[in-house]
């Protein structure tokens, strides 16, 4: 691997960790681009060519984790949920988590009974966001 293949690598695990971090907050492409010290273009694209998929869908995939984890573990409102992991809208958190985990928050929530009565490899396999959309399983 080049040496500047090796520092683009380095730039789109800095702006990854950031969004890791503070996926709640807000967070745009021109704010992580200035982290990567990248361009904007030049950010969106090699992030997708590292990772596979774009910035704003990672950061998605990430609040959605968090609110699966939340869902699960209090029993604070889906609306506070979606505040809590950066979404502005509920409907759009409704929507991304749906897509992503092939349910909507509430009906995720109400088989979290269910995964209690089961051994924990198979929850954490059940449990796993994947693109509900990309793999054809709405």
């Amino acid at each position: 691997m080049s040496r500047a293949a090796e520092e683009s690598n380095r730039a789109m695990l800095r702006a990854r960790d950031a969004m890791d971090r503070a996926y709640a907050q807000p967070l745009d492409v021109p704010a992580l681009a200035r982290i990567a010290y990248v361009s904007e273009a030049h950010f969106i694209r090699t992030f997708r060519a590292t990772f596979g998929e774009t910035p704003h869908r990672y950061l998605q995939r990430r609040r959605v984790e968090r609110a699966m984890y939340l869902l699960v573990q209090t029993d604070q409102p889906v609306t506070e949920i979606c505040y809590a992991v950066g979404f502005a809208s509920l409907g759009t958190f409704s929507r991304t988590f749906r897509d992503i985990v092939g349910e909507s928050p509430s009906e995720y929530r109400r088989r979290k009974a269910v995964a209690a009565a089961v051994p924990s490899c198979f929850v954490k396999v059940w449990m796993r966001p994947s693109d509900a959309a990309r793999n054809g399983d709405r």
